[in-house]
């Protein structure tokens, strides 16, 4: 008896923590609208409530989701099977109705500061054959809608119809197919989450989740130490060696497919937060010159950000998706330093004395981003670019970006390792009608560009599709659209028991955590 007691006793810890799980992020969700707004805090969480028809690995490869196979039936129509059997929260059977029903709400959600328009926007129109095979109709040869429709949640109709994303916030709406469901959310503090037991990919391990937004690095490595948490994201750099070698702590890490980029105004003759080298108004705008855009790409040491500021968690870019990724171009290696060519360009350009600048950027959402940014600064300022940084959170950051209430911008994207991502939200031509550049915030537009891209996009062949694509990101970079500065490494942090998969989107998911065999 006193031996099987002491074996009960030993199965209590694991048992306890089999049950619930606690997770420290970084950045709270916007919305729990799974179509709001375009957004990786809000992609990690709606994961979790409903499911999409293709699911992306750790890796971004595609795996089946809501639909189990899809193919092409004509160059413009793709037809996708559904699994059978599945069922919302709410016990309502998932249909096709449901996935045409989403795919029509998805771009059309009011007040999106990015819209999901640019996952739907080659589709012509959605036909439903029986209740669990749909087509979709594209505008022409659509290669990429597979990967697309892995970012667009399926909600129930049934729950959603008429619905407001304020009814998703309350949870009213908020009924999907994921592996958890919906128990509470306080906007800036936690989120709550549930089991659901009769998931159609197997129960999850966790009765209950609970997801706390801890903005500070410092914060969110103590609530580790002190095991108030199971896990955190986003491990700063200053820290890492110190949590690596800790015995009851372990450490996972993989290439992100983020960049870190900065966004120019280059459309308008008059910018906001651009003066003269004296502070007095400017009438015309030295952005639009594409020979200032690359003198302040050359102004950027992005190797020495990537080493002594983030510790070697980056890694230097030249373009816009990493060198390693299917359509990334082999003729744009990281961009060197060299302050000297960027003054010659200033001075070619009739900026030889220089000009002042607000440079904008988040204090809450990327490693080590407010610092980064004051970094930025301070190079730009070395080639006569004053520059007055101002930092804030990133909903607030994001909110006036999409308001172009900013000259210059420093930022980060994140897609699924898909090149069309970052080419058609950051630099494609903004078009509303169309859903093209949603988060194109300093609304740089070349018709030479749109056209690779666009081409790209209607190819099918996915050598002529990835070359096209290097092409159009070589033409960005020529005329320096976006200017790329680094890619991220992500990592996460576990007591000791844990194990994570650790993925290159940085989403952090309850279910890429287990306890260790």
């Amino acid at each position: 008896m006193r031996r099987l007691l002491m074996a009960c006793a030993a199965l209590l810890p694991l048992t306890a923590q089999a049950a619930e799980v606690k997770m420290a992020v970084r950045t709270d969700a916007s919305s729990i609208d799974p179509h709001y707004h375009v957004y990786t805090p809000n992609s990690a969480v709606f994961h979790h409530i409903f499911d999409t028809l293709v699911l992306t690995g750790s890796r971004g490869e595609a795996v089946p989701g809501l639909a189990t196979s899809w193919k092409t039936v004509a160059d413009d129509i793709w037809e996708f099977k559904l699994r059978p059997n599945v069922t919302f929260h709410d016990g309502g059977a998932f249909t096709a109705e449901d996935v045409a029903f989403s795919i029509a709400r998805a771009p059309n959600v009011p007040n999106s500061p990015s819209s999901y328009s640019q996952y739907t926007k080659l589709i012509d129109r959605t036909e439903i054959v029986d209740p669990l095979t749909i087509r979709f109709h594209t505008k022409g040869p659509a290669p990429t809608l597979p990967v697309d429709l892995g970012q667009v949640a399926v909600v129930s109709r049934h729950a959603a119809e008429g619905k407001t994303t304020s009814d998703f916030n309350s949870g009213l709406a908020a009924i999907g197919t994921g592996p958890y469901r919906f128990i509470e959310w306080v906007s800036a503090d936690h989120l709550t989450l549930a089991k659901n037991p009769t998931y159609w990919g197997g129960a999850e391990p966790w009765d209950r989740v609970t997801r706390r937004a801890i903005p500070g690095d410092a914060a969110r490595v103590a609530a580790l130490l002190a095991g108030d948490v199971d896990i955190i994201e986003g491990v700063p750099a200053v820290d890492r060696a110190r949590i690596a070698a800790q015995p009851n702590l372990s450490l996972f890490e993989c290439d992100a497919f983020r960049i870190i980029y900065l966004h120019m105004d280059s459309a308008r003759d008059v910018s906001p937060g651009i003066s003269d080298a004296n502070g007095a108004k400017l009438d015309r705008n030295p952005l639009r010159d594409a020979r200032v855009r690359r003198a302040v790409s050359y102004a950027i040491n992005r190797q020495g950000l990537a080493e002594k500021l983030l510790s070697g968690q980056a890694h230097p870019a030249g373009q816009y998706i990493p060198p390693s990724t299917p359509g990334a171009s082999p003729n744009l290696p990281p961009i060197p330093y060299d302050p000297d060519l960027a003054k010659r360009l200033m001075k070619e350009a009739g900026w030889e004395n220089g000009f002042s600048v607000v440079l904008a950027g988040s204090n809450d959402r990327y490693p080590s981003d407010a610092q980064v940014t004051q970094a930025v600064g301070q190079m730009l300022a070395r080639i006569g670019i004053k520059t007055e940084v101002q930092t804030m959170p990133a909903a607030m950051l994001f909110s006036r970006g999409s308001k172009l209430e900013f000259s210059m911008m420093l930022s980060g994207w994140v897609g699924s390792g898909e090149a069309s991502s970052p080419l058609t939200a950051l630099m494609a031509t903004y078009d509303p009608k169309t859903g093209m550049g949603p988060s194109n915030r300093g609304r740089w537009s070349n018709a030479a560009f749109d056209a690779a891209l666009g081409e790209a996009l209607r190819t099918l062949d996915d050598t002529k599709r990835n070359a096209l694509y290097a092409r159009a990101a070589e033409i960005a970079v020529e005329d320096m659209g976006v200017v790329p500065v680094y890619f991220t490494v992500n990592t996460w942090a576990t007591k000791k028991g844990l194990t994570y998969e650790a993925r290159g989107d940085e989403l952090s998911f309850a279910m890429s955590l287990r306890p260790t065999k």
